[in-house]
Protein backbone atom coordinates (compact mmCIF):
# COMPACT_ATOMS: atom_id res chain seq x y z
CA UNK A 1 0.00 0.00 0.00
CA UNK A 2 3.17 2.48 0.17
CA UNK A 3 6.39 2.63 -2.07
CA UNK A 4 9.62 2.07 -0.05
CA UNK A 5 12.13 4.25 -0.37
CA UNK A 6 14.95 3.34 2.13
CA UNK A 7 15.96 1.04 4.72
CA UNK A 8 18.20 1.31 7.55
CA UNK A 9 19.66 -2.10 8.75
CA UNK A 10 21.20 -0.39 11.50
CA UNK A 11 18.08 1.05 12.89
CA UNK A 12 15.99 -1.43 11.45
CA UNK A 13 13.47 0.72 9.55
CA UNK A 14 11.82 0.95 6.68
CA UNK A 15 10.89 4.58 5.15
CA UNK A 16 8.21 4.60 2.44
CA UNK A 17 6.36 7.94 1.04
CA UNK A 18 3.98 8.60 3.63
CA UNK A 19 5.78 6.69 6.83
CA UNK A 20 8.89 4.79 8.70
CA UNK A 21 7.99 1.37 10.13
CA UNK A 22 10.48 -0.42 12.80
CA UNK A 23 10.54 -4.00 12.50
CA UNK A 24 12.44 -7.07 14.47
CA UNK A 25 12.19 -9.29 11.10
CA UNK A 26 12.09 -8.33 7.45
CA UNK A 27 11.56 -10.31 4.59
CA UNK A 28 12.34 -8.55 0.81
CA UNK A 29 10.87 -10.21 -2.39
CA UNK A 30 11.34 -7.23 -4.68
CA UNK A 31 10.96 -9.47 -7.83
CA UNK A 32 12.19 -8.77 -11.23
CA UNK A 33 11.34 -6.95 -14.47
CA UNK A 34 12.12 -7.94 -18.20
CA UNK A 35 15.36 -8.14 -19.56
CA UNK A 36 15.77 -6.32 -23.15
CA UNK A 37 19.47 -7.52 -23.27
CA UNK A 38 20.42 -4.08 -24.49
CA UNK A 39 17.83 -4.47 -27.91
CA UNK A 40 17.69 -1.02 -29.53
CA UNK A 41 14.20 -0.50 -29.07
CA UNK A 42 12.66 -3.22 -26.91
CA UNK A 43 12.01 -1.34 -23.85
CA UNK A 44 10.12 1.28 -25.72
CA UNK A 45 8.14 -0.67 -28.31
CA UNK A 46 7.99 -3.79 -26.83
CA UNK A 47 5.11 -5.33 -24.66
CA UNK A 48 5.37 -7.08 -21.60
CA UNK A 49 3.69 -9.53 -19.78
CA UNK A 50 4.38 -9.14 -16.41
CA UNK A 51 1.66 -7.16 -14.47
CA UNK A 52 -1.85 -7.38 -14.62
CA UNK A 53 -2.18 -4.01 -16.42
CA UNK A 54 0.34 -4.87 -18.71
CA UNK A 55 -1.79 -7.77 -20.05
CA UNK A 56 -5.22 -6.15 -20.09
CA UNK A 57 -3.19 -3.12 -22.34
CA UNK A 58 -1.89 -5.66 -24.56
CA UNK A 59 -5.15 -7.12 -24.94
CA UNK A 60 -6.73 -3.91 -25.57
CA UNK A 61 -3.73 -3.62 -28.41
CA UNK A 62 -4.61 -6.78 -29.92
CA UNK A 63 -8.35 -5.62 -30.09
CA UNK A 64 -7.33 -2.02 -31.84
CA UNK A 65 -5.14 -3.64 -33.92
CA UNK A 66 -8.17 -5.71 -35.52
CA UNK A 67 -11.16 -2.77 -35.49
CA UNK A 68 -7.72 -0.39 -37.28
CA UNK A 69 -6.96 -3.32 -39.51
CA UNK A 70 -10.96 -3.33 -41.20
CA UNK A 71 -10.14 0.93 -42.22
CA UNK A 72 -7.26 0.06 -44.32
CA UNK A 73 -7.57 -0.98 -47.81
CA UNK A 74 -3.69 -1.56 -47.89
CA UNK A 75 -2.96 -4.95 -47.90
CA UNK A 76 0.70 -4.48 -46.48
CA UNK A 77 -0.31 -1.94 -43.82
CA UNK A 78 -3.08 -4.38 -42.82
CA UNK A 79 -0.64 -7.48 -42.94
CA UNK A 80 1.37 -5.54 -40.39
CA UNK A 81 -1.02 -4.88 -37.81
CA UNK A 82 -2.56 -8.32 -37.84
CA UNK A 83 1.10 -9.66 -37.39
CA UNK A 84 2.30 -10.72 -34.18
CA UNK A 85 6.02 -11.82 -32.72
CA UNK A 86 6.92 -13.18 -29.76
CA UNK A 87 10.05 -13.12 -28.65
CA UNK A 88 11.89 -15.72 -26.54
CA UNK A 89 10.86 -19.49 -26.42
CA UNK A 90 10.40 -20.24 -22.82
CA UNK A 91 6.77 -21.30 -20.74
CA UNK A 92 5.28 -17.85 -21.32
CA UNK A 93 6.21 -17.26 -24.93
CA UNK A 94 5.17 -21.01 -25.62
CA UNK A 95 1.64 -20.13 -23.64
CA UNK A 96 1.14 -16.94 -25.16
CA UNK A 97 1.83 -18.09 -29.00
CA UNK A 98 -0.41 -21.12 -28.38
CA UNK A 99 -3.05 -19.33 -26.17
CA UNK A 100 -3.16 -15.97 -29.20
CA UNK A 101 -3.25 -18.24 -32.47
CA UNK A 102 -6.31 -20.04 -30.78
CA UNK A 103 -7.59 -16.53 -29.79
CA UNK A 104 -7.38 -15.15 -33.87
CA UNK A 105 -8.06 -18.60 -35.31
CA UNK A 106 -10.96 -18.89 -33.21
CA UNK A 107 -13.07 -16.25 -31.59
CA UNK A 108 -11.97 -13.32 -33.51
CA UNK A 109 -11.76 -15.05 -36.83
CA UNK A 110 -15.55 -14.94 -36.05
CA UNK A 111 -15.83 -11.90 -34.98
CA UNK A 112 -14.12 -10.39 -37.91
CA UNK A 113 -15.32 -12.53 -40.76
CA UNK A 114 -13.82 -9.77 -43.03
CA UNK A 115 -10.47 -10.36 -42.63
CA UNK A 116 -8.95 -13.07 -44.12
CA UNK A 117 -6.91 -15.33 -42.12
CA UNK A 118 -3.97 -15.60 -44.36
CA UNK A 119 -3.40 -12.01 -43.07
CA UNK A 120 -3.32 -13.08 -39.20
CA UNK A 121 0.15 -14.21 -38.14
CA UNK A 122 1.63 -15.59 -35.12
CA UNK A 123 6.00 -15.22 -35.01
CA UNK A 124 7.44 -16.73 -32.33
CA UNK A 125 11.29 -16.45 -32.50
CA UNK A 126 13.93 -18.04 -30.30
CA UNK A 127 17.79 -17.27 -30.63
CA UNK A 128 18.72 -20.78 -29.38
CA UNK A 129 18.03 -23.84 -31.28
CA UNK A 130 14.76 -25.26 -29.48
CA UNK A 131 11.56 -24.05 -27.34
CA UNK A 132 11.49 -24.73 -23.56
CA UNK A 133 15.43 -24.76 -22.50
CA UNK A 134 15.45 -27.22 -20.18
CA UNK A 135 12.85 -29.37 -21.07
CA UNK A 136 13.57 -32.88 -22.39
CA UNK A 137 14.17 -33.38 -25.88
CA UNK A 138 11.22 -34.99 -26.62
CA UNK A 139 8.57 -32.35 -25.12
CA UNK A 140 10.71 -29.94 -27.28
CA UNK A 141 9.98 -31.29 -30.27
CA UNK A 142 6.20 -31.96 -29.60
CA UNK A 143 5.85 -28.36 -28.54
CA UNK A 144 7.58 -26.65 -31.91
CA UNK A 145 5.55 -29.22 -34.14
CA UNK A 146 2.00 -28.31 -32.11
CA UNK A 147 2.64 -24.62 -32.28
CA UNK A 148 3.71 -25.48 -36.08
CA UNK A 149 0.44 -27.33 -36.77
CA UNK A 150 -1.37 -24.87 -35.23
CA UNK A 151 -0.52 -21.77 -37.44
CA UNK A 152 2.41 -20.21 -35.43
CA UNK A 153 5.54 -19.57 -37.27
CA UNK A 154 8.40 -20.48 -35.05
CA UNK A 155 12.01 -19.52 -35.88
CA UNK A 156 15.03 -20.72 -34.57
CA UNK A 157 18.38 -18.63 -33.93
CA UNK A 158 16.11 -15.47 -34.36
CA UNK A 159 18.48 -13.01 -32.28
CA UNK A 160 16.72 -9.65 -32.60
CA UNK A 161 18.62 -6.72 -33.40
CA UNK A 162 16.40 -3.72 -32.99
CA UNK A 163 12.24 -3.27 -32.43
CA UNK A 164 10.62 -0.38 -33.66
CA UNK A 165 6.72 0.51 -33.55
CA UNK A 166 6.34 -1.03 -36.68
CA UNK A 167 8.81 -3.97 -37.31
CA UNK A 168 10.93 -6.12 -35.49
CA UNK A 169 14.61 -6.52 -37.15
CA UNK A 170 17.04 -9.65 -36.70
CA UNK A 171 20.48 -10.28 -36.05
CA UNK A 172 20.93 -11.94 -39.61
CA UNK A 173 19.38 -9.07 -41.40
CA UNK A 174 15.41 -9.84 -42.17
CA UNK A 175 12.89 -7.67 -40.81
CA UNK A 176 9.23 -8.60 -39.69
CA UNK A 177 6.80 -5.62 -40.29
CA UNK A 178 4.74 -5.84 -37.01
CA UNK A 179 2.95 -3.15 -35.03
CA UNK A 180 2.98 -6.22 -31.52
CA UNK A 181 6.13 -7.13 -29.92
CA UNK A 182 5.46 -9.15 -26.79
CA UNK A 183 8.58 -9.77 -25.22
CA UNK A 184 8.87 -12.68 -23.01
CA UNK A 185 13.04 -13.16 -23.49
CA UNK A 186 14.17 -13.27 -19.81
CA UNK A 187 13.90 -11.52 -16.61
CA UNK A 188 16.30 -9.86 -14.37
CA UNK A 189 16.27 -8.41 -10.89
CA UNK A 190 17.29 -4.52 -10.34
CA UNK A 191 18.76 -3.49 -6.99
CA UNK A 192 16.15 -1.50 -6.14
CA UNK A 193 16.39 1.80 -4.43
CA UNK A 194 16.64 0.57 -0.69
CA UNK A 195 19.32 -2.28 -1.53
CA UNK A 196 22.28 0.13 0.20
CA UNK A 197 23.92 -1.96 2.65
CA UNK A 198 22.76 -5.77 0.77
CA UNK A 199 25.37 -7.41 -1.15
CA UNK A 200 24.33 -6.56 -4.44
CA UNK A 201 25.43 -8.57 -7.47
CA UNK A 202 26.45 -6.98 -11.16
CA UNK A 203 23.31 -9.11 -12.11
CA UNK A 204 21.10 -7.07 -9.12
CA UNK A 205 20.47 -10.00 -7.31
CA UNK A 206 21.41 -10.25 -3.62
CA UNK A 207 23.78 -12.80 -2.70
CA UNK A 208 22.34 -14.56 0.86
CA UNK A 209 23.82 -17.43 3.20
CA UNK A 210 22.10 -21.04 3.09
CA UNK A 211 19.63 -20.00 5.29
CA UNK A 212 18.54 -16.94 3.35
CA UNK A 213 19.37 -14.41 5.23
CA UNK A 214 21.28 -11.52 4.46
CA UNK A 215 25.25 -11.35 5.86
CA UNK A 216 25.78 -10.25 9.06
CA UNK A 217 22.09 -9.17 9.61
CA UNK A 218 20.11 -12.05 10.49
CA UNK A 219 17.10 -10.59 11.06
CA UNK A 220 16.68 -9.88 7.19
CA UNK A 221 15.85 -12.41 4.30
CA UNK A 222 15.91 -12.33 1.17
CA UNK A 223 13.37 -14.95 -1.19
CA UNK A 224 12.73 -14.64 -4.62
CA UNK A 225 13.66 -13.04 -7.98
CA UNK A 226 15.93 -10.88 -5.86
CA UNK A 227 17.94 -14.09 -4.08
CA UNK A 228 20.96 -15.49 -5.45
CA UNK A 229 20.74 -19.01 -4.39
CA UNK A 230 23.46 -21.28 -5.59
CA UNK A 231 22.21 -25.14 -5.27
CA UNK A 232 24.47 -28.19 -7.14
CA UNK A 233 27.03 -25.98 -8.18
CA UNK A 234 24.11 -23.51 -10.17
CA UNK A 235 22.34 -20.97 -9.16
CA UNK A 236 18.32 -21.49 -9.09
CA UNK A 237 15.76 -20.73 -11.66
CA UNK A 238 13.98 -17.17 -11.41
CA UNK A 239 10.45 -18.75 -11.15
CA UNK A 240 7.28 -19.33 -9.11
CA UNK A 241 7.96 -22.79 -7.24
CA UNK A 242 11.92 -21.09 -6.30
CA UNK A 243 9.85 -18.12 -4.59
CA UNK A 244 7.30 -19.67 -3.18
CA UNK A 245 9.66 -22.43 -1.53
CA UNK A 246 11.80 -19.64 -0.39
CA UNK A 247 8.77 -17.74 1.13
CA UNK A 248 7.88 -20.52 3.32
CA UNK A 249 11.14 -21.21 4.57
CA UNK A 250 11.78 -17.86 5.52
CA UNK A 251 8.66 -17.42 7.29
CA UNK A 252 9.77 -21.17 9.17
CA UNK A 253 12.87 -19.61 10.00
CA UNK A 254 11.61 -16.57 11.64
CA UNK A 255 9.47 -18.70 13.84
CA UNK A 256 12.17 -20.94 14.81
CA UNK A 257 14.38 -17.36 15.62
CA UNK A 258 11.07 -16.51 17.55
CA UNK A 259 11.54 -19.72 19.67
CA UNK A 260 15.30 -19.21 20.29
CA UNK A 261 16.16 -22.04 17.43
CA UNK A 262 18.53 -22.01 15.06
CA UNK A 263 17.43 -21.16 11.44
CA UNK A 264 17.64 -24.17 8.57
CA UNK A 265 19.21 -24.13 5.17
CA UNK A 266 17.02 -23.99 2.51
CA UNK A 267 16.77 -26.81 0.32
CA UNK A 268 14.76 -26.33 -2.97
CA UNK A 269 12.74 -29.18 -3.94
CA UNK A 270 11.79 -30.01 -8.01
CA UNK A 271 8.20 -30.38 -8.26
CA UNK A 272 8.29 -30.60 -11.66
CA UNK A 273 7.63 -28.77 -14.65
CA UNK A 274 4.73 -28.17 -17.30
CA UNK A 275 3.45 -25.78 -20.17
CA UNK A 276 0.30 -25.92 -21.86
CA UNK A 277 0.57 -25.00 -25.48
CA UNK A 278 -3.46 -24.40 -26.74
CA UNK A 279 -6.27 -26.78 -26.61
CA UNK A 280 -5.59 -30.68 -25.21
CA UNK A 281 -1.61 -30.15 -25.37
CA UNK A 282 0.81 -29.60 -22.90
CA UNK A 283 3.96 -30.70 -21.93
CA UNK A 284 4.93 -31.61 -17.93
CA UNK A 285 8.07 -33.27 -16.46
CA UNK A 286 6.80 -34.67 -12.92
CA UNK A 287 8.39 -37.41 -11.33
CA UNK A 288 11.05 -37.89 -13.70
CA UNK A 289 8.49 -38.87 -16.37
CA UNK A 290 7.42 -36.94 -18.90
CA UNK A 291 4.06 -36.17 -20.49
CA UNK A 292 2.60 -34.44 -23.81
CA UNK A 293 -0.53 -34.12 -25.35
CA UNK A 294 -3.97 -34.27 -23.70
CA UNK A 295 -2.66 -36.05 -20.07
CA UNK A 296 -0.13 -33.60 -19.49
CA UNK A 297 -2.79 -30.87 -20.41
CA UNK A 298 -5.16 -32.73 -18.02
CA UNK A 299 -2.32 -31.97 -15.26
CA UNK A 300 -1.57 -29.06 -15.81
CA UNK A 301 -5.55 -28.23 -15.28
CA UNK A 302 -5.22 -29.84 -12.09
CA UNK A 303 -2.49 -28.42 -10.75
CA UNK A 304 -3.79 -24.97 -11.22
CA UNK A 305 -6.81 -25.56 -9.93
CA UNK A 306 -5.63 -27.12 -7.00
CA UNK A 307 -3.38 -23.94 -6.39
CA UNK A 308 -5.96 -21.81 -6.33
CA UNK A 309 -7.10 -20.05 -2.73
CA UNK A 310 -10.75 -21.13 -1.80
CA UNK A 311 -13.03 -23.55 -3.17
CA UNK A 312 -15.31 -20.91 -4.48
CA UNK A 313 -12.71 -19.70 -6.81
CA UNK A 314 -11.61 -23.39 -7.86
CA UNK A 315 -15.04 -23.85 -8.84
CA UNK A 316 -16.03 -20.25 -11.07
CA UNK A 317 -12.01 -20.96 -12.81
CA UNK A 318 -13.71 -24.77 -13.72
CA UNK A 319 -16.72 -23.25 -15.16
CA UNK A 320 -15.39 -20.71 -16.96
CA UNK A 321 -12.65 -23.57 -18.31
CA UNK A 322 -15.47 -25.91 -18.96
CA UNK A 323 -17.69 -22.97 -21.11
CA UNK A 324 -14.38 -22.00 -23.36
CA UNK A 325 -13.95 -25.78 -23.86
CA UNK A 326 -16.83 -26.60 -24.89
CA UNK A 327 -17.87 -23.60 -26.83
CA UNK A 328 -14.86 -22.59 -28.34
CA UNK A 329 -15.02 -19.15 -26.95
CA UNK A 330 -13.60 -16.58 -24.91
CA UNK A 331 -16.00 -14.28 -22.93
CA UNK A 332 -13.74 -11.30 -22.71
CA UNK A 333 -13.16 -9.19 -25.43
CA UNK A 334 -13.39 -6.26 -23.88
CA UNK A 335 -11.23 -3.05 -24.92
CA UNK A 336 -10.68 -1.04 -21.70
CA UNK A 337 -9.69 2.21 -21.41
CA UNK A 338 -6.13 1.43 -20.07
CA UNK A 339 -3.07 3.48 -21.86
CA UNK A 340 -1.21 1.46 -23.95
CA UNK A 341 2.41 2.97 -22.17
CA UNK A 342 1.27 0.84 -18.79
CA UNK A 343 2.18 -2.25 -20.68
CA UNK A 344 6.05 -0.98 -21.28
CA UNK A 345 6.25 1.23 -18.41
CA UNK A 346 9.05 -1.42 -16.37
CA UNK A 347 12.08 -0.09 -18.43
CA UNK A 348 15.26 -2.20 -18.60
CA UNK A 349 17.95 -0.66 -16.69
CA UNK A 350 20.17 -1.24 -19.45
Amino acid sequence: MDEVTGIDLKERTISTARNIFPYDFLILSAGSVSHFFGVAGAAEHAFQLKTFEQAVALRNHILLLFERSLCTSELAARRRMLTFAIVGGGPTGVEFAGALSELIRGPLRKDYPVLKPEYMRVVLLEAAGALLQGFPERLQCYATDHLRRMGVYVRFGAAVAAVSAESITLKDGMDIPTETTIWTAGVRTTAPAFSAGLPVLRNGQVKVLPTLQVPSHPEVYVVGDMTYFEENGAPLPMNAPVAIQQGKAAAGNILRQLQGLSPRPFRYREMGKMVTIGRNAAVAELGGRSFSGFPAWMLWLGVHLFNLIGFRNRMLVMINWAWDYLLFDRAVRLIIPIPVDLARRTKDPD
